[in-house]
């Protein structure tokens, strides 16, 4: 049995789609969903959660829909959205406790010790959690999320506000938590530990899905090498031959794509003068992450010469 899989999920607010017939299939694994802000990576979440009812469409959860089955759903997975769920005024054993209390949980102490075990948190469970850091709050969100054993677990944005450190525990703890047969679907900006930690992810650009694959054959999927410019100033106009232009970021850098980049790079030194920028650095570069993120949701701003629409029919051929 699929643990998740949606058809033509959609969702409209009034006139705005946030969703628009979104299509996946999710086995065990770590599945990221990404996009930039209003993309409808929340609005996909809450439907999956049963949340919020989706427009038309269909969704389930290891074969339960989530409109018509939505208790059996709800039995089966856990939600740790983005703001802090927990309660500062209560040790961190009582806020599991209430947890393990609603659920229900039979042999409630030994379930609470063991998930407090699992996320590092034992010897400080009857501490208040006021005196707890950031990524310890985060870990005691899981401890709740997990006293009922759920099969699948959705965490939206679980390190935004962490330091480095907190956020490599954290992630630590859910590929522990993949390897022990749970699914887990997570949302996040950070393109790094998508690219590091995520067994697939599926890039939303305006509700729409622009790629379903791993992150290192979206990576391949751009080419071997790419230009860098930081430059200041605008460009317009076509680009030389062979060239395109991946899109730019708010600190000047513009990201281009050859199939000899190396080559490539004087003709482009050239071009980029003429359309009067000033260079500050150009160089050849590995592709990263956030230039498959880039290239797939854009800039919003045609000027770059960019057309995401030749990346995406690339996508589908590969």
């Amino acid at each position: 049995m699929i643990p998740l899989e949606t058809h033509g999920l959609t969702k409209h607010y009034g006139s705005l789609c946030a969703v628009d017939h979104l299509d996946l299939s999710i086995g065990n694994e770590i599945f990221g969903l990404l996009g930039p802000n209003g993309s409808g990576k929340t609005t996909t979440v809450l439907m999956l959660t049963t949340l919020l009812k989706p427009t038309k469409g269909s969704a389930t959860v290891f074969g339960h829909d989530v409109e018509r089955e939505a208790q059996e759903v709800r039995n089966l997975i856990s939600y740790v959205p983005q703001d802090m769920a927990v309660d500062i005024k209560l040790t961190g054993r009582e806020n599991v406790a209430f947890f393990a209390k609603l659920y229900g949980i039979p042999r409630r102490d030994e379930t609470i010790d063991r998930v407090l075990w699992m996320m590092d948190l034992s010897e400080r469970a009857d501490d208040l959690v006021r005196t707890y850091s950031g990524g310890m709050r985060r870990r005691l969100e899981l401890a709740q999320a997990l006293v009922h054993e759920p099969k699948a677990l959705f965490l939206d944005e679980p390190t935004i506000g962490l330091d480095v450190a907190a956020r490599k525990k954290i992630w630590e703890h859910i590929r522990i938590l993949k390897s022990r047969g749970m699914t887990v679907f997570v949302t996040t900006h950070y393109m790094d530990e998508a690219e590091h930690y995520c067994d697939r992810v599926a890039i939303l650009d305006h509700g729409l899905v622009a790629a379903v694959e791993s992150p290192s054959r979206l990576k391949g999927m751009l080419g071997k090498d790419l230009i860098s410019a930081r430059m200041s100033g605008r460009i317009g106009g076509n680009l030389p031959e062979g060239i395109e232009c991946l899109g730019g970021k708010e600190d000047g850098e513009f990201v281009f794509s050859s199939e000899h980049a190396s080559e490539k790079v004087p003709t482009l030194f050239r071009w980029l003068e003429e359309q009067g920028a000033v260079i500050h650095s150009l160089s050849v570069r590995e592709p990263t992450f956030d230039d498959v993120f880039l290239a797939l949701v854009g800039t919003g701003d045609e000027a770059t010469g960019f057309d995401d629409r030749k990346f995406r029919t690339m996508l589908r051929r590969r």
